[in-house]
């Protein structure tokens, strides 16, 4: 007797994820496709079925307004007019007349060709390019929410409230009068309340564009009811330049042969080298900051108060002084121009002027033995492996080789974390990469035990690496935290720095087999936790304690090893 075999909701998901990460990658291959067409429904249907958290109501009739702003905020402004986008490597259009368009939460380049056309620029690996095909399709569904709301059924007429929309916004500036009754039309096309509406309105509403709110709306649905009526389909193609060159380390090797050669031109290329994956500031402000800054706080005794006020935007004069004394101190930064988008930051500690930094070395270390630090900004998904696999390969000029002395490599990482909330900390003990059972457990040099009474939640445990954060609902989630795994967190790039890391050390011999490890990750969010998704803002200074924590462990291990 044949027993029915039900899957759950957890299975169910991650299939719908697996089917998402395919086609992706099989409408890449193809190079193009239309995202409304046949070729763009199974797309659709994946993320309806897997609804991730961050995309809140997808699979709803009303429209989603918190997942509109998070998405929007990650893709260039004015995509929702473009008929076409076309998603290139990095052709050249640097060095032309059209001006590049960098969305607000992503560093990526972007170009408005004409009035349909939008480029999108790969340089950070296929992690980039499923980020933005995610967030095309979810704007996509809600694109075609609108379509529906508006169309009147069997005819290719449009509801009133649409013409009066369009009405509205032929009209240069709203009085409140004309804008709140703007925005009562735009509720009933939304099938949203009138008070969530007006309120999504001031969150987007800029000084050169207060009406962007009811702009985006009218162009999402504009080009979903003209695909509908007339037949102008909406297209996403990949540029034959970026479907060779992808995977192929182009900018990864040109970022470490910069670094490489700018090591060997300051005498520093044989010394030991300490790696953190960090932001731009925080091992910056933690090595000298309470030194340079010593006449604007003489009674500061918690160093936390000095890193607030720098995280705060209007201290500019403080973050610039900070810098200058850094500089003076041997600090050597390196603005990317690999296409990476990773800046970086060497540290030559034997150029540290007496009693300039916050640490100390131990007493008697020799000029040869003084570290350099090298902290590199965040990479993104697969682009860390692309960028850390280059960099710890030998340098090779002429047809000699020489070995970079590796002494360790830190990775201090935002993650969303499955038990606590925002701010708290995470400690790897290994990672497993979503959809499949590949694992890379590693003895990390930090513990738990070197965060406690600190007032934070720390956990450790395994992290999952994911294919894309947006790509994540509660069901996945909740079998991690609970399945034998033990995964407290997840983020997407710590089984891509691990996978070069013991390749370099274990495989390919580059590094050291001992090379220290240290993954610490504080928390961006809960998606587990309603409201508590990346779709519901920032850190804030939420973020400034765990960041400088983690990077004062790091530090002290480093200058006490």
């Amino acid at each position: 007797m044949n027993k029915i075999i039900n899957t759950t909701r957890a299975q169910e998901s991650t299939n719908a994820i697996e089917r998402l990460y395919i086609t992706m990658r099989h409408l890449f291959n193809r190079g193009f496709y239309k995202p409304m067409g046949v070729s763009g429904e199974t797309l659709r249907n994946a993320l309806l079925q897997l609804r991730p958290e961050i995309y809140g109501s997808i699979g709803e009739e009303k429209s989603e307004l918190s997942g509109l702003t998070y998405v929007l905020e990650r893709l260039p402004e004015g995509i929702e007019q473009c008929r076409y986008i076309n998603l290139t490597s990095d052709e050249g259009y640097g060095d032309s007349h059209f001006k590049a368009i960098i969305p607000a939460k992503r560093r990526r380049d972007c170009y408005r060709i004409d009035e349909d056309q939008m480029n999108i620029v790969i340089t950070r690996g296929r992690s980039d390019i499923y980020d933005i095909l995610t967030h095309l399709t979810f704007l996509f569904i809600e694109s075609e929410k609108i379509c529906k709301r508006v169309l009147i059924e069997d005819t290719k007429k449009t509801i009133r409230d649409w013409s009066k929309l369009e009405a509205a916004l032929e009209t240069e500036e709203l009085t409140q009068a004309e804008l709140e009754v703007a925005l009562s039309y735009t509720a009933n096309i939304l099938g949203r309340s009138f008070v969530e509406v007006k309120e999504m309105h001031q969150v987007f509403a800029t000084k050169e564009n207060p009406e962007k709110f009811l702009r985006t709306i009218y162009w999402m649905g504009k080009l979903a009811i003209e695909e509908e009526t007339l037949g102008d389909k909406r297209i996403i193609t990949f540029s034959p330049v970026l479907r060779e060159r992808l995977g192929h380390h182009i900018h990864g090797d040109r970022w470490a042969l910069t670094i490489k050669e700018t090591l060997e031109e300051n005498g520093i290329l044989h010394r030991p080298i300490h790696i953190i994956s960090a932001n731009m500031h925080s091992v910056m402000n933690s090595l000298f900051a309470k030194k340079a800054l010593a006449k604007e706080y003489p009674n500061s005794k918690d160093s936390l108060e000095i890193y607030e006020d720098l995280s705060k935007e209007q201290n500019n004069k403080l973050r610039a002084k900070v810098t200058a004394y850094a500089k003076k101190n041997g600090m050597i930064s390196l603005k990317d121009t690999s296409g990476t988008n990773i800046d970086v930051q060497i540290f030559d500690t034997a150029k540290f002027g007496d009693s300039a930094c916050c640490f100390d070395l131990p007493k008697g270390t020799s000029e040869d033995d003084k570290p350099v630090i090298f902290v590199m900004d965040y990479a993104f998904g697969e682009q860390a492996y692309e960028t850390i696999d280059e960099l710890l390969k030998p340098y090779e000029k002429a047809d000699e080789k020489e070995f970079l002395n590796i002494e360790s490599v830190s990775i201090m990482g935002k993650a969303g974390i499955l038990e606590g909330g925002k701010g708290d900390i995470m400690i790897a003990t290994a990672h497993i990469f979503e959809g499949t059972a590949d694992n890379y457990p590693f003895k990390n040099e930090l513990s738990a035990s070197d965060f406690e009474g600190h007032g934070l939640k720390v956990l450790e445990g395994t992290m999952v690496t994911v294919l894309g954060t947006s790509l994540q609902n509660k069901n996945i989630l909740q079998f991690f935290k609970d399945s034998t795994w033990g995964v407290i967190g997840l983020e997407m790039e710590g089984v891509h720095y691990q996978k070069a890391i013991q390749a370099a050390s274990r495989i390919r011999k580059s590094i050291k087999e001992d090379v220290k490890v240290r993954y610490a990750y504080y928390a961006s969010d809960n998606p587990l936790e309603t409201g508590g998704t990346l779709a519901s803002g920032g850190l804030g200074t939420t973020g400034v304690k765990p960041t400088y924590l983690i990077t004062d462990k790091i530090l002290k291990q480093l200058f006490n090893s």
